[in-house]
């Protein structure tokens, strides 16, 4: 059997940092600003929505569109992750994006609640679709060094987007520039319109060479990398030596593996792996969705804030979640993944419960419960970005785009899906207790994800993708 040996994952970890990797960091993570834009829209316009000139929504139905737009992420991930490790990155964080922006842009055109549905439904489609694709190609061209901050930084982007929401909302809903009546449409049609700026900005990034390596395309995978150091070498010059690592591919091959050999290195090689991965993710979907999803029906019903002024409640809520990855991400990188893992998962939970506590017992106004909620996902929204990271790297090369669908679907169909549901009805309800029952379930859960990582989770940090584990196509890691 022929052995291909490759030093391509070397040359691109022993890269400095360039305006080559800022140009894909930004092209590929503004999906997570879409993701905020699109979630912090439908948040900021909860209470819009139930108005009578508007779609005349219920809370319950405007918990459902939550859910559904979930369960669209659910399945564009598993559709669009097999394909994204058989056809290749870059073609499928292209079609994504262009799903993500025809769902947006006619729901701009809703005209009732079941076309509205259905609008999130294929939005969610695309969305799925770019946390596999983008998760994938992230992690395959950023240097090993700053992977973990890296990653971070890009997954708390979400919340750019959703400051962004929150100020469009803040606009657009203003009687005196567009008005709630055609504002919320306006919105999601300035969605489409960055999602299609974005598409162009996107066809410049290249096709992950260790995809084209592992898929027997190694010529044209030197040749992108060559493009790449060349860049690199003009910004700063000679670059140093790739470290001494190797991989040895023994069965390159085009085709993707198939599912029976997916759930064998699942459950057989790495079991401690997928359990963790599906705690962390089951848990902060919970966590998030069920918070976030009904944000806007918490301030007008608990607090009376008008409808027209939710999104200035976002603002510091945003600020929180975008500082905890940036502030929080370069732990990850030095102190270690377990420890940093069980540290942000087991504090948010920790201060979830506690500011549950007080907004049962009716200590806090509508600012206090906001700059509550800002700390703790100050903390949460680092843990949460260390989930998407921990599944897009303990994972062989060629499965790595299924493994995030997977996990991903199953925690957003198990914590995402049933959270803004329920919370919906328990914000009917009218009683700070019920709702209070969901905080608590939601803090439980991730402490004990946090304290499961702290004993299982896999010390991935500074390590070439390929040495955390070995792609299946490997001398290590081939399947006999």
């Amino acid at each position: 059997m022929t052995t291909l040996q490759t030093d391509i994952p070397a040359r691109l970890d022993r890269l400095p940092w360039s305006r080559w990797h800022w140009r894909v960091v930004i092209a590929l993570g503004v999906a997570w600003v879409l993701d905020g834009l699109e979630v912090t829209l439908v948040g900021s316009i909860g209470a819009v929505l139930e108005r009578p000139d508007t779609l005349g929504l219920t809370a319950g139905e405007i918990g459902l569109s939550g859910s559904v737009y979930v369960a669209g992420a659910v399945l564009g991930a598993l559709l669009f992750g097999r394909m994204t490790d058989r056809l290749g990155r870059k073609k499928l964080f292209l079609i994504t994006l262009a799903v993500y922006t025809v769902g947006t842009l006619a729901t701009a055109f809703s005209p009732n609640f079941a076309f509205f549905a259905l609008c999130r439904f294929v939005t969610g489609l695309g969305i799925g679709g770019e946390y596999a694709a983008i998760n994938s190609a992230i992690d395959e061209l950023i240097p090993a060094r700053v992977r973990g901050r890296v990653n971070l930084a890009i997954n708390g982007s979400f919340w750019i987007g959703a400051a962004l929401g929150a100020a469009l909302s803040l606009v657009l809903l203003d009687a005196r520039v567009v008005g709630p009546v055609w504002g919320w449409r306006a919105g999601f049609a300035l969605g489409a319109v960055l999602a299609v700026a974005i598409l162009l900005v996107r066809r410049h990034v290249p096709e992950s060479p260790r995809w084209l390596v592992a898929h027997g395309r190694a010529d044209e995978a030197r040749r992108i990398v060559e493009r790449i150091e060349a860049e690199v070498e003009a910004q700063h010059g000679p670059l140093p030596a790739p470290r001494d690592f190797v991989v040895n591919y023994t069965a390159a091959r085009p085709e993707s593996p198939p599912m029976r050999q997916v759930a064998r290195v699942l459950f057989k090689r790495y079991p401690q792996r997928s359990v963790v991965a599906l705690a962390l993710m089951i848990s902060q979907a919970f966590f998030y969705n069920a918070i976030f999803f009904t944000y806007a029906l918490v301030l007008t019903r608990f607090y009376g804030v008008p409808e027209g002024n939710v999104a200035l409640y976002i603002f510091p809520f945003a600020l929180g979640n975008v500082l905890g990855p940036l502030l929080l991400g370069p732990l990850f990188d030095t102190v270690g993944r377990r420890r940093m893992i069980a540290l942000t998962y087991v504090l948010a939970g920790i201060g979830l419960a506690l500011t549950g506590w007080a907004f049962m017992q009716g200590w806090l106004d509508a600012r206090g419960q906001a700059l509550c909620w800002s700390a703790v996902f100050f903390l949460a929204s680092a843990a949460a970005s260390s989930a998407y990271l921990t599944v897009s790297e303990v994972f062989p090369l060629e499965m790595r785009a299924l493994a995030i669908a997977i996990f991903y679907a199953i925690g957003m169909g198990a914590g995402g899906f049933a959270a803004p549901l329920l919370f919906g009805l328990l914000i009917e309800t009218g009683s700070r207790g019920a709702v209070m029952v969901g905080y608590s379930i939601g803090a439980g859960l991730v402490i004990v994800a946090g304290l499961l990582a702290l004993r299982h989770a896999a010390d991935a940090e500074r390590k070439p993708l390929e040495e955390v584990a070995p792609p299946l196509a490997s001398e290590d890691g081939s399947e006999r």
